[in-house]
């Protein structure tokens, strides 16, 4: 009992920094969380992290709070989930409710302005960083269809302007459908 407390306030204490201290959205916030999960509290793999963060990524609403909703899912469930969604929305709760009172003194100073674009340039590199390490990661894998998915995806996305909603919807529908084969047949995609 007094283990699972322990772990409780664990996740509590470390969605609610990373939530606190990660500025840039859920692209920047999954590197944190793999550091914070995988590598020092050892709760999960880097596979699973990396799945969570597909499945948070595909899903309706902010990245970081559903990738805090499934890591603490997976820890802890319906409990863990809970705590993570508090963890994870509490500090930019409060940060907004305190710009949102003195949101006219912030508009207009320039100092604060040019820290943001500064803050703007370091989000680029760390998502720029993410998309490197995500794409490594699949490409050394040496499986065939993740690496064509990817490379279509861009593809339709950067030349062709498709939709991204389109995108995901038939990423996601090829996905489950490889995964039904997959656990039919007992093999592995390529």
């Amino acid at each position: 009992m007094e283990k699972n407390l322990q772990n409780c306030f664990k996740l509590f204490k470390a969605t609610f920094f990373l939530s606190a201290f990660t500025f840039g959205g859920g692209f920047v916030i999954i590197p944190l969380m793999t550091k914070k999960f995988v590598d020092e509290l050892g709760w999960l793999e880097e596979d699973e992290m990396l799945n969570m963060a597909a499945i948070a990524q595909s899903s309706p609403g902010a990245m970081a709070v559903n990738a805090s909703i499934l890591v603490g899912w997976r820890v802890m469930g319906l409990v863990g989930a809970l705590i993570a969604i508090i963890g994870t929305i509490l500090p930019p709760l409060v940060i907004l409710s305190v710009i949102s009172l003195f949101y006219a003194a912030f508009r207009d100073n320039a100092v604060l302005g040019a820290v943001l674009k500064g803050m703007m340039a370091g989000v680029c590199a760390v998502i720029f960083d993410v998309v490197i390490t995500m794409a490594g990661k699949i490409i050394k894998a040496k499986k065939l269809l993740p690496v064509v998915i990817m490379a279509g995806a861009f593809v339709v996305y950067y030349f062709f302007q498709v939709n991204i909603i389109y995108i995901i919807l038939f990423c996601g529908t090829l996905g489950a459908l490889v995964s039904m084969h997959d656990k039919k047949t007992g093999k592995e995609h390529l």
